[in-house]
């Protein structure tokens, strides 16, 4: 698997998370899966100065759950950005469909009108070999790419901002 096109292999900002509070939501379904993406995206804001104690992790059971959370997160007016992380791996059943649909486009709409970056760093693959391919270690791992972006994206929002 290759981060190619990736905000990892073109970014254009200054990645600086020291001071901002960040909040990640986590789905604990395929937990395999989402512990690992959760631990880049902490990786990627200690690697880019973010503080631990800066840091609030929400989990919840599934990526259906994550819209919902993602919004009454933004309404606590407490974090600089927002981070999602889920995996939602294809079935028999249209359940996939479903899902998948609900996390995209609940999502969407919490982040179309946040005063602050809510990123979408939920995987949906055919199968859990593609999920692990995702889920490695560094620039690779989604969840790290995902606080990478959240992190450039607070700076641009400032920057749109004035600030």
């Amino acid at each position: 698997m290759s981060s190619k096109g990736s905000p990892v292999d073109d970014y254009r900002g200054v990645l600086d998370a020291a001071g901002l509070r960040v909040a990640i939501i986590v789905s604990r379904f395929n937990a395999d899966v989402t512990d690992r993406l959760l631990a880049g995206a902490e990786e990627a804001l200690a690697e880019y100065g973010a503080a631990s104690t800066d840091v609030e992790v929400f989990s919840v059971p599934g990526a259906w759950e994550l819209p919902q959370t993602a919004a009454r997160v933004l309404a606590a007016a407490r974090h600089d950005a927002i981070v999602t992380l889920g995996c939602v791996i294809r079935g028999e059943t249209p359940h996939f469909d479903y899902v998948c649909s609900h996390a995209s486009l609940g999502l969407g709409s919490v982040a179309t009108s946040a005063e602050v970056p809510v990123v979408f760093g939920v995987l949906t693959t055919d199968d859990m070999a593609q999920a692990m391919a995702r889920a490695g270690r560094g620039a690779d791992n989604k969840g790290f790419e995902a606080a990478t972006t959240a992190v450039e994206m607070v700076g641009v929002f400032r920057r749109v901002a004035g600030r």
